[in-house]
């Protein structure tokens, strides 16, 4: 109530904060927020997704960059995600994300992704539109053993495992 300024809080559609879960889990505090729609957790400190708890099935957008997460088991608690900003954290494994059947937009840019056979499991998520990849391993090369190749184009690979993909790196996706 602090936070929102709001007493009553089911009209709290939106929330920001930065949260610790060392010291403190969330709990489920989405449970009060009913019908939280938007949360921004930027520059948190998050040992995992799971410490969100699985309250927040309602939720439309979450933000959790530079939040120190190392993957993103739990995120399927969140099964209404659309849009989903996790730039700048040390996630390599996207398996978590076949779960997110209205996922139509995610920023992993600035990740640990050095495999492009993990753009696979993205290819599962049917409304998946427009996604942000710049900054990965993959950008370079096809995966960390793989020397760096002078015709290894990532965005034509991409495509190729993503192909109902509108925009990468908010250019067309068609533009290889």
């Amino acid at each position: 109530k602090v936070l929102t300024g709001i007493d009553d809080l089911q009209q709290v559609k939106a929330l920001e904060m930065q949260v610790d879960t060392r010291e403190n889990s969330l709990g489920n505090f989405g449970a009060y927020l009913p019908n939280l729609r938007e949360l921004k957790l930027n520059n948190s400190l998050l040992v995992s997704v799971r410490d969100l708890g699985t309250t927040l099935s309602h939720l439309h957008v979450l933000w959790m960059a530079r939040c120190g997460l190392s993957d993103l088991d739990g995120i399927s608690s969140c099964s209404s995600l659309k849009e989903l900003y996790i730039a700048y954290n040390n996630i390599s494994d996207l398996s978590q994300l076949t779960w997110l059947d209205h996922l139509e937009v995610l920023d992993l840019e600035g990740n640990n992704t050095e495999d492009i056979n993990q753009m696979q499991y993205l290819g599962l998520c049917c409304k998946l539109s427009h996604l942000t990849v710049k900054g990965n391993l993959i950008c370079l090369k096809p995966n960390a053993e793989s020397a760096e190749e002078p015709d290894y184009n990532y965005r034509a690979e991409v495509k190729k495992l993503i192909p109902h993909l509108e925009y990468l790196d908010e250019i067309p996706a068609s533009q290889t």
